[in-house]
């Protein structure tokens, strides 16, 4: 029985790409990590695309191979055919884009994991599992990963099992070019022709640029080669021709090479060109795996590699299946895609990190209301970050370490509580505005951009605006344009945004208001992951609020409930006005958890155990309040 519609088997690396477009390897200053090589990046690229993939490979027992097997498992691929070798390391390659024509890169492969894969890394059942099988010719090169890909075809054909070859040349792995030529695609072999030939009878498809399919022919005249790879395969060839697009030759070569079937193409600007033909494959590989016409195959591989070209990284910025359809169907006005914003927006919110259905939050990145509170006590300011780290420990009292549960910490007082949330599984919220800020500004520096790299890429950016839609223009205008600097810092550097707004302490507050406000940024393109809003006395100020987001942004992640210091009762009331309401997914509530323990604690008045008590026992309350308004 298959549960996959297809595998693919060999290359399985870390990339490092250079963030510095335009510099020369040498020059370049920091990286971005993502999973690489040509069989996992189409493992990736058709996960994204709907179909159920998996992979073969091997990774170090070290942290590269456990972020691929966690990336993996984040994009929705089986990681059952990825082998852990503990003698070696997970592969690296690193990238640079130097120009529009210059793309240098240095492949760290020598005695690797995946370089490694063998006989006894194939697995029958596995192999059966899928419908289809891809196999790549670099791993051809060595003995070892040949054998190991031999074995994997033989199962598929016995079997009746799709056979795909992605040429997929690489000279210098082939042991044909030096150490600084990765970026080299064609020196004439005849030893390279002559084994990828001894492949190409078993294959169903085939797919190559036209450097491939001259090694595959053994002659640089494209019809001839695409003829002698006829006469060993019957398989469907299809040609890959960079910015013309492709062209599918199903039977019999034709004349003249855009003889064959011709996909709609899509002209634009070639940013990055490294990783373009996976995301070619993964294209075609979703329609011809799901049965479509050759035209729609070659369409949607053609708008995959348009994109690919137009972004930086390979499969981190591969398209989604909801993001092609979007494209297919409204186009773009951009000749480089990597500006367009609502298709940017589809991408992010395609690609995201899974997040639980629900996150119940004890916000403690209270600045100002501490201090104060020391202050007034006499009690030392030094003392709000050890009390910030007594509740994490409550929180974990009543998580359990289950997900679900999250936390708002600060960046002042709750560095060292950062570390403990992370040990319980915590969702992390953190503020970036100076308290109390109306217009709004931002803590310690108005260049949040260098704050926010330094980051983990699971926290998430909290703004509070003080934003009321009947505020004076020119304060509306400031307080938006700060807003819109931060989405728009936030989706640069791959952060997600919660924006709070409290409207009610500024003006009247009724079942309109926060849904005109939420329109007001909306219209300015600003779409947050989150929202944090006020309770709402009208019930049906909730059914605005999500036909408003409805509307502009139903990829949103949902709202979260804020507490405003309001004591249990209120906030129970509050919690069963929004039972079962669209979009609203927890709440993050603060001083009425933690406001009487801190209080007693830094007065000197009670203990380190029984503050975490107090704590646990409110926030455990609103926990099971909560549950129960939403029938859990």
């Amino acid at each position: 029985m298959t549960t996959l519609d297809v595998i693919t088997m060999g290359r399985c690396s870390v990339d490092l790409y250079g963030q510095q477009i335009g510099a020369r390897l040498e020059d370049i200053a920091s990286f971005a990590k993502s999973v690489g090589g040509s069989p996992s990046n189409i493992a990736i690229g058709t996960a994204r695309l709907g179909l159920k993939s998996g992979l073969i490979t091997r990774v170090g027992d070290e942290q590269m191979g456990r972020f691929v097997r966690e990336q993996m498992n984040r994009e929705g691929v089986s990681t059952k055919g990825i082998v852990t070798d503990k003698q070696r390391l997970t592969s690296l390659v690193l990238l640079a884009v130097e120009n529009d024509k210059t793309f240098p890169l240095i492949f760290y492969r020598d005695n690797c994991a995946d370089s490694a894969l063998d006989e006894s890394d194939v697995d029958e059942n596995f192999v059966l599992s899928a419908k289809a099988l891809l196999v790549t010719g670099t791993h051809f090169a060595k003995a070892n990963t040949d054998a190991a890909q031999r074995k994997a075809m033989a199962i598929a054909k016995k079997h009746k099992r799709r056979i795909i070859i992605d040429i997929d040349y690489r000279p210098n792995l082939w042991g044909l070019a030096g150490h600084a030529a990765g970026e080299e695609r064609y020196i004439k072999s005849d030893k390279v022709t002559a084994h990828l030939q001894s492949i190409l009878a078993d294959c169903d498809l085939i797919i190559g640029t036209e450097e491939e399919v001259h090694i595959a022919g053994g002659t640089e005249d494209t019809l001839e080669a695409l003829r002698v790879i006829r006469s060993y395969s019957k398989g469907v060839i299809v040609l890959k021709r960079g910015p013309m697009g492709c062209v599918v030759y199903p039977e019999t070569i034709p004349s003249s090479l855009e003889g064959g079937i011709v996909g709609t193409g899509f002209p634009i600007e070639v940013y990055n060109v490294l990783g373009a033909g996976d995301a070619f494959m993964s294209g075609f590989l979703r329609g011809w795996l799901k049965d479509e016409s050759y035209q729609t195959c070659a369409t949607w591989a053609n708008a995959c590699g348009a994109f690919a070209v137009s972004r930086l990284l390979c499969s981190p910025e591969y398209v989604t299946f909801t993001e092609l359809q979007y494209f297919l169907k409204h186009g773009s006005k951009h000749h480089a895609l990597r500006h367009d914003e609502a298709i940017n927006h589809i991408h992010w919110a395609t690609t995201r990190r899974k997040q639980p259905d629900q996150i119940l939050s004890f916000a403690i990145d209270h600045r100002k209301q501490l201090e104060d509170m020391a202050d007034r006590v006499g009690a030392e300011r030094s003392k709000i970050a050890p009390f910030k780290r007594l509740a994490m420990t409550a929180i974990g009292k009543v998580s359990g370490g289950k997900e679900g549960f999250g936390t708002l910490l600060d960046d002042t007082y709750g560095r060292e509580a950062m570390f403990d949330a992370a040990k319980l599984n915590l969702w992390v919220g953190r503020p970036l505005e100076q308290p109390g800020s109306r217009p709004l500004r931002f803590e310690f520096t108005q260049d949040v951009g260098a704050r926010l790299v330094d980051w983990p890429v699971t926290h998430t950016i909290k703004c509070l605006a003080f934003y009321h839609p009947d505020d004076p223009k020119a304060l509306k205008d400031e307080q938006a344009a700060k807003l819109r600097d931060l989405y728009t810092t936030a989706r640069k550097v791959g952060r997600e945004l919660l924006i709070e707004i409290i409207a009610g302490k500024n003006g009247p507050l009724d079942k309109h208001t926060i849904a005109r406000a939420m329109s007001e940024l909306y219209a300015l393109g600003i779409k947050p992951d989150w929202w944090k809003l006020e309770p709402q006395a009208d019930p049906a100020a909730w059914d605005e609020i999500a036909e408003v987001i409805d509307k502009e942004d139903p990829l949103c992640r949902g709202i979260t409930l804020l507490g405003l210091e309001a004591p249990e009762a209120e906030l129970a009331k509050g919690f069963a006005a929004v039972a079962g309401k669209k979009y609203v997914k927890g709440f993050a509530v603060g001083r009425t958890i933690f406001n009487d323990a801190a209080e007693n604690w830094l007065s000197g008045k009670i203990t380190d155990d029984v503050a975490i008590e107090m704590m646990a026992r409110k926030f455990g309350s609103l926990v099971n309040i909560w549950n129960k308004a939403q029938g859990r």
